[in-house]
């Protein structure tokens, strides 16, 4: 159902993290998600290898081997590397392989138990809070190992903007720093967790609106390089546990486009720069060779209509989840097709 829903929501290339099952921590896993992911023949998979064994943060894994495999980078996903001697070697086996490292930037000591931005909503609300310092302190390690190591070092989901300051300086610096953004992050704050819906929970969580506002121009001027869904599909059960014990993440294939849209009829982005950070910018980031409509090129193609009006009904979306907060919303953006090396792989 996975591609299936990016098919439908525009995507005609994904990257498939190391939460696998099992862990995508060797050439065997990596050359298993390869051969099924052609088999499915729906939308480009490209695997992304686990920084250690199992993603349990102590040992390396087979970096070369899954290099040699195919993998185009390597991320434990939703878990730092809170060891920072460990990241440093995964950084510098991960350069001598040409493989980016993407980094899930959490202090998970000063995390603690938070649920959500620690803030006035946080106090407001009596939930347990996360602060800004939880990603900012991870971000600026990783940059400093980044220009130590000489690695690339793609951030996730930056979500403050104190992180986007750091990122900005440190490509003052020529450190080899890409970092990228979710739309849900460009569209909501922690107000919205107001009311205790489940599907506000997000990791990192909905920062303040000037946060928001610092991304949406970072966005806008160039420092971050990529929008990213960081899709996290969820089962009922697990998100209707009550807001505090419920799982992080929400979907985001599907909705990815209008949302992005709606920066540019609110004029905060050009059409152009929300069609870059989709498809040749955030291909750049990983050396991906595709994303460009050139003579000779595969012919990966999204066509949309920017100004259809669309209302956000996850009952018929392709994916199998519905953890999605934006259920209900009018906007503007719908895809007409995707086509994937010729073949035309959705049609709305």
């Amino acid at each position: 159902s996975g591609t299936r829903a990016a098919a439908a929501g525009g995507f005609t290339t994904i990257l498939c993290m190391a939460n696998t099952n099992p862990v995508n921590d060797t050439a065997a896993v990596t050359d298993y998600i390869i051969k099924k992911a052609g088999e499915c023949g729906i939308v480009n998979v490209l695997p992304v290898g686990a920084v250690t064994r199992g993603l349990k943060g102590e040992n390396l894994s087979d970096i070369g081997d899954m290099a040699k495999a195919g993998v185009i980078a390597i991320s434990d996903d939703g878990k730092p590397i809170m060891n920072g001697a460990l990241m440093r070697h995964a950084m510098e086996y991960a350069s001598s392989f040409n493989l980016s490292v993407i980094s899930h930037a959490e202090d998970l000591n000063l995390k603690g138990r938070g649920v959500m931005h620690e803030g006035n909503v946080s106090t407001e609300l009596g939930l347990r809070g996360i602060p800004s310092v939880v990603e900012e302190s991870m971000i600026a390690r990783d940059i400093l190992l980044a220009g130590m190591t000489g690695a690339h070092l793609h951030i996730a989901h930056l979500s403050t903007a104190g992180g986007v300051e750091m990122v900005r300086e440190a490509k003052k610096l020529h450190i080899k720093v890409t970092c990228e953004v979710t739309p849900h992050h460009l569209t909501l704050t922690d107000s919205a967790v107001y009311g205790y819906s489940s599907n506000t929970k997000v990791n990192p969580p909905l920062r303040t609106e000037n946060d928001r506002k610092e991304l949406i121009s970072a966005l806008a001027e160039g420092t971050i390089d990529a929008i990213a869904t960081d899709h996290a599909p969820h089962n009922i059960i697990e998100k209707e546990l009550g807001f505090e014990d419920s799982s992080f993440g929400i979907i985001g294939l599907e909705t990815a486009l209008p949302l992005a849209l709606k920066l540019v009829h609110d004029n905060k982005i050009t059409l152009q720069r929300m069609v870059d950070v989709f498809t040749s910018r955030s291909c750049g980031v990983f050396n991906i060779k595709r994303g460009s409509l050139k003579v000779g090129n595969v012919a990966d193609i999204v066509i949309f209509n920017e100004k259809l009006p669309v209302v956000i009904d996850s009952s018929k979306f392709k994916s199998k989840s519905r953890n999605t907060p934006f259920e209900g919303w009018r906007l503007l953006g719908k895809v007409l097709y995707t086509i994937v090396s010729g073949k035309i792989v959705y049609e709305s």
